[in-house]
């Protein structure tokens, strides 16, 4: 017989964790199920704003504990290492994702949500003539049943292909990857170098290290062979970055890699499952928001379904005002994030954005302001 919760999360990053905080927290019996086992490291620009930072720490995590990064300088540049520098007006933190998602499970254990790790769901289904519930088959054989399932398990997963969402039918071009490094850098500042098709990001996490992290195309990776002969090949034609990568100590092995990221428009709602971060939408990480929309949505997804599992609103409104509400609240970041990408990538183009910025940094300012609360 399957085991009976009231939520059943799907995927253990920001989004989930953060929902599963809130819900057991209102009185609901939750499991999450996560593929990976705490800590673990993820493709992520690991830099948070400041908007959710008051919240984050009302959830119990101890930022100046961990000794995040305070960042309030933005530094980009073009190909050609033509740069800008500006304030940023709101700011915010950096933190790696192996420090922050494991404080949050900690939390999360201790407070009595059930974790189910190194496992998948590989199917979830839904039974309206049983009340609307939910069956879940995991890749061990076992059961779940929940009157609620959040997806929360990030960019693409394979149960997105089951679901089938839109956005599987359209192959994505694009390649991330990631680094801990050290290096003299100001830890007040989050860098943006551009190189021929993609961007890299660069900021200060705890413990004195810093997060590298890019955006290319696999199409550059097909052609070089290999991660490293690709990074010289084009990366290295922006002097910034040709300077990081001969001057930095790498603390990995070998780099985070993920694959098939997708910037397409997707639905929050799916056969009745609620998504969350960035199952629901992904903003392109030019915009160094994702970990603040991620734990903004788990907010918001928490509050409706502690509403719809108190009985006060019916699962058709649930999933209408959701679907309403996290519209309002991020589809115009990712509008905004979507067309802010197209300035750069290319050489004639970013350098003319790079020059333009320079010159009218309030327009730069403006567009930051698009993209965070």
């Amino acid at each position: 017989m399957a085991d009976q919760i009231d939520v059943l999360i799907i995927g253990g990053g920001l989004a989930g964790l953060v929902s599963a905080l809130e819900l057991i927290k209102a009185g609901h019996s939750v499991t999450l199920v996560e593929r990976k086992t705490y800590p673990f490291h993820k493709v992520c620009g690991e830099y948070v704003s400041n908007e959710v930072r008051r919240y984050v720490e009302s959830l119990g995590v101890d930022l100046a504990r961990i000794g995040v990064a305070d960042i309030h300088r933005l530094q980009v540049s073009a190909p050609s290492g033509r740069s800008l520098e500006s304030e940023l007006d709101l700011g915010g933190f950096g933190i790696s994702r192996y420090r922050f998602d494991n404080e949050l499970y900690q939390l999360g254990k201790a407070a009595g949500v059930r974790f189910l790790l190194n496992k998948q769901v590989d199917t979830v289904t839904f039974q309206e003539a049983q009340n609307g519930s939910f069956t879940a088959l995991l890749n061990d054989g076992q059961l779940l049943t929940s009157r609620l399932v959040i997806g929360a398990y990030g960019k693409r997963s394979k149960l997105d292909r089951t679901l089938n969402r839109a956005f599987t039918q359209r192959p994505s071009p694009y390649l991330g990857v990631k680094y801990h490094i050290q290096l003299p850098f100001p830890d007040d500042t989050i860098a943006l170098h551009n190189f021929p098709h993609g961007y890299c990001g660069l900021s200060a996490i705890e413990d004195n290290r810093y997060c590298l992290c890019y955006l290319t195309t696999r199409e550059h990776l097909r052609r070089f062979g290999a991660i490293p002969q690709m990074e010289q090949a084009v990366l290295y034609q922006n002097p910034h970055l040709r300077n990081v990568f001969e001057n930095a100590r790498f603390l990995y092995d070998k780099p985070e890699v993920i694959n098939e990221i997708s910037f397409a428009p997707k639905r929050a709602v799916e056969n009745h499952m609620l998504m969350a971060g960035d199952s629901a939408g992904l903003i392109t990480p030019l915009c160094g928001n994702g970990m603040a929309m991620a734990i903004h949505s788990a907010r918001l997804v928490s509050s409706l379904s502690t509403t719809f599992l108190q009985g006060q609103i019916s699962r058709t409104q649930l999933e209408d005002q959701y679907q309403r509400r996290w519209s309002a609240q991020f589809t115009r970041r990712l509008w905004f994030g979507r067309h802010i990408q197209q300035l750069f990538g290319h050489p004639l183009l970013t350098e003319v954005t790079v020059r333009t910025f320079a010159t009218f940094k309030p327009a730069l300012r403006m567009l930051i302001r698009q993209t965070h609360g």
